[in-house]
């Protein structure tokens, strides 16, 4: 296993600043995913890593060699890409050993390490189909094994799932979990998806505009956004956020929204903010909760009575579109009955999983 080491790398193209001086330390072992919109940047750092692209600025280390310098065959990381770059003319069982048969490796080496990689990934009855006989997840699997032949020293994923349709990427999610464990591997991973994100990474490093916002587990973004963007971006569906203006008020203050209806200020601001302050005043969907419904209805909880303007049930829960300060925000019902447009319901908002966010620079305010 070896650790991965960015050092305010940065990358140009002639005077387009694509990535600006990400620094990041990936430990042995460590699964981490970019993520972000596309054009943050994340495939742009990826490629520097796997040496496809030329470091403007800054260094990176893969253990404790400096590599900015080396092409990358000598590198030794193993890259999986989101259109499989498999040789069409080529069986399963060549495509698998290609890389080991131009490293010079004897036939024995490459049919044993050819015959583990499709055990591992179930290739077994593929071997001799060429690529154009396979589905897009078979293909992908191949694509996975070619990596694992090679036993690198990191694994660099680039977005590899997106061609697959959703029942798909949810198997392949697995598949890929389950080989972190097995091998244990330094992977470093790029996905624009926020459920692959939140799945399979140890430490999430979210991206935009060719700088990090924040890095952390997957829970750390998901209950302690960093910004707007972060609440916005991590969690499906998105946390709401109301514009409001703080205002006066008993037990810290209150937030006024546009409609001038007002309510506390949460939790984990309260001390933070004065009065006439601009805000963005965010709750996830399982914060607002019908009563009977929530997780919890006493304690720091605040009493709302809505009318619901839309339903979207899903199973097991329903997620119910309603207003909130005059913005449309959603919540959740979970162990769902019916509910009918125009319904009035009494929800509890759970304030202690609250957020205040500053409306002009969109940090999170935190006491």
């Amino acid at each position: 296993m070896t650790a991965v080491t960015l050092s305010g790398i940065v990358k140009r193209y002639g005077g387009l600043l694509a990535v600006a001086g990400v620094s990041l330390d990936i430990r042995d072992g460590e699964f981490v995913v970019l993520v972000g919109p596309s054009g943050c940047g994340k495939s742009t750092t990826l490629r520097m890593i796997a040496g496809l692209e030329e470091i403007s600025e800054g260094e990176v280390l893969i253990g404790d060699r400096v590599v900015n310098a080396l092409p990358p065959r000598e590198r030794n990381v193993s890259m999986v890409f989101q259109n499989y770059a498999l040789y069409p003319h080529m069986t399963v069982r060549e495509n698998l050993g290609f890389s080991l048969k131009i490293a010079g490796a004897d036939a024995a080496t490459v049919a044993a390490a050819v015959d583990d990689a499709a055990a591992i990934l179930a290739l077994g009855d593929l071997l001799e189909r060429r690529p154009a006989q396979l589905s897009g997840g078979q293909r992908q699997r191949v694509a996975m094994g070619r990596a694992i032949v090679r036993r690198p020293d990191v694994f660099l994923f680039d977005e590899p799932l997106s061609n697959l349709d959703a029942k798909l990427r949810s198997q392949m999610r697995v598949e890929i979990k389950k080989l972190h464990q097995k091998f244990g591997s330094t992977v470093v991973y790029v996905t624009h998806d926020q459920v692959e994100a939140m799945t399979l990474a140890d430490r999430i490093v979210l991206m935009r505009d060719g700088v990090v916002v924040q890095v952390g587990t997957p829970l750390e973004l998901f209950d302690f956004p960093a910004d707007a963007f972060v609440a916005t971006f991590i969690g499906s569906p998105p946390m709401n956020l109301v514009d409001g203006v703080v205002g006066e008020g008993d037990g810290g203050g209150e937030v006024i929204f546009a409609d001038s209806s007002r309510l506390p200020v949460p939790v984990s601001a309260r001390g933070g903010v004065s009065a006439g302050r601009r805000v963005l005043f965010g709750f996830r969907a399982d914060s607002l909760m019908p009563r009977g419904h929530s997780v919890r209805e006493e304690g720091d909880v605040v009493s709302l009575r809505l009318a619901v303007n839309l339903t979207e049930p899903l199973g097991t829960e329903t997620l119910l579109f309603t207003e909130v300060g005059g913005a449309e925000v959603q919540g959740k019902m979970f162990n769902p009955r019916p509910v009918v447009a125009g319904e009035v319901l009494d929800f509890c908002l759970l304030l202690d999983r609250c957020h205040l966010f500053d409306a002009e620079t969109s940090a999170a305010i935190r006491v």
